[in-house]
């Protein structure tokens, strides 16, 4: 098969659905290398320079033209004899020309939805006709949890048959052993506590980066947040910290290698987050045989399996009692992170590729 992607998100992001991507287009084409994968975008750059070293992997450049990857790239697929076109992130072209081609789309979440006070008026309204128009024309939609799933057909209006879940994995460098001597070099260059918790993505209002710090409020817990920052929210965070005496480092420009080093270094992982579409960092951490704390809310509990430790993220004294009960408990820790690495095999590589081939070989 010839299938076509809309690469935007795989040489423009750095993370979310750049990493969804780049994952995506790797793990298919080295365990179905039978295939061509051809990513089309306006342009490339480092980010996806790994991907496109593959040798069955190509790159397409969308063409000229105003609004183009909502214009062009479709036919540029079509044009280039795809079999299949897949919209990475939610959205698929509006203009196709008379050539076959089969359409998937995959839709990451509808947060926009369930939360529109996260977003401005006009954004919610956008995303909202996007999808529905991809949903729409589509042949297949896939789904990176059962939430999504639920939150597609009620919010979409969308036949359940045409929807198929296919999870999402993380980057392989959550998965290798890393050297003992590589770790000390990582915490020394990070100046990283002796012992810490971690909590990885954006400081943004509902990852709920907030209550973390006011449950440890009285503590000497040492935390360590990666991500960037969101400036009105991040000034509430700095408010919290002076009030509350929390020991917290914040990290930015850190690479998947080090990531993966820190995860490795934490006592826990934490991710109250009030809502997620997935939840990837999660995935990461049980990896990194890093013992889960994360909300009992949306897909969390899909992502985080039956020995992580589950919290209500409304909750600061839950919050706060869950990290002290782990903190005190190493063996409990390394039970639960055990049990996590054996859970977390669910979403291999090599699992992901049959789903996602499964779901391809369908549409014929």
């Amino acid at each position: 098969m010839k299938i076509a992607y809309d690469a935007k998100r795989a040489f423009s992001s750095g993370s979310g659905l750049g990493n969804y991507s780049r994952d995506l287009v790797r793990i298919l084409s080295k365990i179905y290398p039978e295939n061509q994968y051809i990513l089309i975008s306006k342009k490339t750059s480092e980010k996806g320079k790994a991907v496109l070293e593959l040798p069955n992997v190509s790159h397409v450049k969308t063409s000229k033209g105003t609004l183009s990857r909502q214009f062009q790239m479709g036919k540029d697929a079509q044009n280039i004899d795809a079999d299949i076109f897949h919209g990475l992130s939610g959205e698929l072209p509006l203009k196709w020309n008379k050539k076959p081609i089969k359409k998937v789309v995959t839709i990451h979440d509808l947060i926009f939805e369930r939360f529109p006070e996260y977003y401005t008026w006009l954004d919610c309204k956008i995303h909202f006709w996007k999808f529905k128009k991809a949903a729409i024309s589509s042949d297949k939609i896939i789904a990176i949890s059962e939430q999504t799933k639920i939150d597609i057909i009620h919010y979409l209006k969308v036949p359940e048959s045409k929807i198929e879940i296919v999870y999402q994995g993380c980057h392989q460098s959550f998965k290798e052993k890393q050297s003992q001597k590589f770790l000390n070099e990582i915490k020394e260059k990070f100046q990283l506590p002796e012992k810490f918790i971690l909590n990885v993505g954006t400081i943004e209002p509902r990852k709920n980066l907030l209550n973390i710090i006011k449950s440890l409020k009285g503590t000497d817990i040492p935390l360590v947040v990666v991500g960037g920052k969101k400036k009105k929210y991040f000034k509430l965070i700095e408010k919290e910290i002076q009030k509350s005496q929390v020991k917290v480092q914040f990290l930015q420009g850190v690479s998947m290698e080090e990531l993966a080093a820190i995860y490795k270094l934490a006592e826990i992982f934490i991710y109250p987050s009030f809502f997620e579409g997935f939840g990837i960092p999660i995935i990461e951490a049980l990896f990194s045989e890093t013992v889960v704390i994360t909300s009992n809310t949306s897909c969390l509990p899909e992502a985080g399996g039956p020995d992580s430790v589950y919290i209500n993220p409304e909750n600061v004294d839950d919050i706060r009692s869950k990290i002290i009960f782990l903190w005190e408990n190493e063996s409990e820790r390394k039970r639960r992170s055990e049990k996590g690495l054996e859970f977390v095999q669910k979403f291999n590589d090599d699992v992901i590729a049959k789903d996602m081939m499964r779901v391809y070989e369908s549409l014929f």
